[in-house]
């Protein structure tokens, strides 16, 4: 296995996990029952996880674009 294989793998485990993590279209907190609104803005812990989710994102596409070019 190569670093590209390693690096599809890895993100794309991360990847499944953080978007089990973050509830749709819901504050964190109303996923465990807490608050009963439509729309609330990303804050704290949640907007870090949907950063995150972008960045692993880019490194799954890229690793793949990467292992198909060099591989």
């Amino acid at each position: 296995m190569n670093i590209f294989e390693i690096s599809i793998i890895v993100s794309a485990i991360l990847m499944i996990v953080l978007i089990l993590v973050q509830t749709r279209g819901a504050s964190l907190g109303a996923g465990f029952g807490g608050s009963g609104e439509l729309y609330t803005a990303r804050r704290g812990v949640e907007k870090n996880i949907f950063q995150i989710t972008i960045i692993v994102a880019v490194i799954f596409v890229s690793s793949i674009i990467l292992s198909i070019l060099l591989g």
